[in-house]
């Protein structure tokens, strides 16, 4: 290729001579052969300096080339040797060049031009491309990789560099599993257990529960310090509590080899605290996963997350307290509350059962005694308690139920809401209701849950107790009531509610249930009236019998569903539920109902199963042998293997 003149060149040329030809026409009027000499002289001297600025140019233009050529040169001599990995990558991600380094610590020594990115790094491509960084583990080193991009022509290409950082990586590591936090383990009901035990009991089960802390810290560097008779705090690293984590908390089984008078098993209640910034917050957060894992009936440990609470553990029923002086103490607040209150309301669950109803109508009738106005707050299209509803109305002088719009209407601040049979804000009768009350009170059984009310005055949360109506019936007893009773009907209700929840005293009944029982009696309970509570059409009868014909058995658990619609459904099917727990090698029973949008399952248990572990994986809640579940926008089958993978899961562990 010819090389051209610059225009500089031209330019200036042009110029001298047409500044000699003017010199020269202004000469030419004195004298006309002064003009073509120095026409001769300007022709001359602008072709001697054309050559003389061409011959620089050509000069110059060698120079500047000779300089790209050596930048050029010394830019890829430098990409090629940087002591870095460095590829570069086309739009569809293909490898079209790489330096040495690339080859040797990237490609592991293969040739890799041609290949997809992919085929050497697993590493989001897209967000590169973005601009964005990427971690990427390379045969064990990681890189932290950046792109820029660069475009050629019709051609985009993009240049990726490798940082090796593995060494930050490591430290970062290395600073979080060094962090320390706190786990607080609690012997549950250690008092309770150890008050009737000999003292050579008490001696050896001691020693047992120290040994097993110490062993339970032996491959860890942490300490942990008794700070009471059953309580243990504990400092440690993060690396160790997360081994601890993967396998499941494995000392929760290892107390419950530890019996006490070779009969009662010890268990333990663990809260962790983890994920804090500094051990005062990791110590108040443990505190608040114990009182979770006690909550919910001990023998497990809770660890709450971004996410919400983990739970390992769980498989062993709670300890009944025999000793009632919390109950006393709480009578005694809770009706001093009521004397400050200008009225009463007390709410149940959505859908109130025998024991959600019962229970609230134990609390009014008591509530009435003090001269207080009090009702209960139901909506009487809605619930599975309409034969108790139909004998409180019929025995009582006075209207004991308000629909849950007319309580909303009629509550003020000073007013009192008492919620009985659940601690939950999204299983409430009426959540408007609860959010217009100013105080309020929790009377429930039900193992704790994570989206519990957490603003009430009291929360009487007993997870050993049999049902709400148990709870009621000790809590009236302490009342101050000038030696009146209530009515018969409501010891009846109350009654009805302790022979629901604990399958005619069959499931989860401990002495104090028992002694409920026997105060219910002496002031009146009819146990006629009570089981025709219990009583079916023969309509219903046969639609259980329907539900019932169509369970299976899975993994020692009777699964059945069903698509029917009627308009006691919901009673229908927890009932077939419990029928189920009838058949033989059945640890637990699930029954699936369809009602409008909603998949609802009910499961119970005999015990030997944990049916609340499962529901919760599925969203729902409830009791160690009684719980339930709701899926939305899902067809039977689809909740159905949920289900099962649930159960799975729940065998798994």
């Amino acid at each position: 290729m010819k090389s051209k003149l610059p225009f500089p060149v031209i330019f200036v040329s042009l110029l001298m001579l047409a500044n000699t030809i003017g010199a020269a026409i202004l000469l030419s009027l004195y004298n006309l052969n002064y003009f073509f000499v120095t026409l001769t002289i300007a022709i001359v001297l602008s072709i001697i300096f054309i050559l003389i600025l061409f011959f620089m140019s050509k000069s110059m233009y060698r120079h500047v080339s000779r300089m790209n050529r050596l930048i050029k040169t010394a830019g890829a001599e430098y990409i090629t040797s940087l002591p870095s990995p460095v590829a570069v990558i086309d739009e569809n991600n293909n490898i079209i060049w790489y330096n040495e380094f690339f080859r040797e610590k990237v490609a592991i020594e293969r040739e890799a031009f041609g290949l997809n990115l992919q085929d050497c790094i697993s590493i989001d491509i897209l967000a590169l491309k973005n601009g964005e960084s990427r971690p990427c583990n390379v045969n064990g080193s990681i890189y932290d990789v950046s792109a820029k991009k660069d475009s050629l022509k019709d051609d985009t290409v993009y240049v990726l560099n490798f940082q090796d950082a593995t060494e930050v990586y490591k430290l970062q590591k290395q600073i979080v599993e060094t962090h320390h936090s706190v786990l607080i383990i609690m012997l549950d009901n250690y008092d309770d257990i150890m008050q009737n035990a000999k003292e050579s009991e008490k001696a050896k089960t001691t020693v047992e529960a120290q040994q097993l802390i110490e062993n339970f810290m032996a491959d860890t560097n942490g300490i942990a310090k008794s700070i009471s008779n059953n309580t243990f705090l504990i400092i440690m690293e993060d690396y160790h509590i997360n081994k601890i984590i993967e396998e499941k908390f494995k000392i929760l089984d290892l107390a419950r080899n530890i019996k006490i008078g070779e009969r009662t098993p010890l268990t333990l209640s663990i809260g962790v605290g983890q994920g804090t910034d500094n051990l005062i917050e990791s110590e108040i957060l443990a505190r608040q996963c114990l009182d979770m894992a006690l909550g919910r009936g001990g023998d497990q440990a809770v660890l709450k997350t971004e996410n919400g609470y983990r739970f390992f553990g769980g498989v062993s029923k709670g300890v009944e307290k025999k000793s009632k002086s919390k109950t006393r103490v709480i009578a005694n607040a809770l009706q001093d509350l009521i004397t400050d209150s200008e009225r009463v309301f007390v709410m149940g669950h959505r859908f109130g059962d025998l024991d959600s109803i019962g229970s609230a109508v134990g609390i009014v009738s008591a509530v009435r005694l003090m001269d207080k106005e009090a009702y209960v707050v139901v909506d009487k299209k809605k619930n599975l308690a309409s034969q108790l509803i139909e004998m409180v109305d019929s025995n009582s002088d006075t209207n004991y139920f308000v629909s849950p719009s007319e309580a909303c209407d009629q509550i003020k601040e000073k007013d009192l809401l008492i919620i009985c049979d659940t601690h939950n804000k999204d299983f409430l009768e009426n959540g408007d209701l609860y959010k217009k009350s100013h105080r309020v009170v929790i009377i429930d059984h039900h193992r704790k849950n994570v989206n519990f009310i957490d603003d009430a005055v009291i929360f009487l949360h007993e997870p050993y107790a049999s049902s709400a109506s148990e709870m009621v019936t000790e809590l009236i007893q302490y009342f101050k009531l000038d030696n009146k009773s209530i009515p018969a009907f409501a010891s009846e209700a109350l009654l009805a509610g302790i022979a629901l929840d604990t399958k005619n005293f069959v499931m989860r009944t401990g002495v104090r249930t028992f002694e409920a029982a026997a105060f219910l009696k002496k002031i009146g309970a009819d146990t006629i009236v009570v089981k025709s509570l219990f009583t079916n059409s023969i309509d219903t009868y046969q639609k259980k019998t329907q539900v019932v014909s169509s369970a299976e058995i899975y993994n020692r658990c009777a699964i059945a569903h069903t698509e029917m619609k009627c308009d006691n459904i919901r009673l229908v099917c927890p009932q077939a539920a419990d029928e189920l727990l009838n058949i033989t090698d059945v640890d637990a029973s699930f029954v699936l109902y369809r009602t409008g949008d909603i998949i609802n399952i009910s499961a119970r248990s005999l015990g030997a199963l944990n049916v609340q572990v499962i529901m919760e994986c599925l969203g729902g809640g409830g009791h160690q042998t009684m719980a339930a579940a709701q899926l939305e926008n899902v067809s039977i089958a689809e909740a159905r293997k949920q289900l099962i993978k649930a159960i799975d899961d729940n065998h798994k562990e």
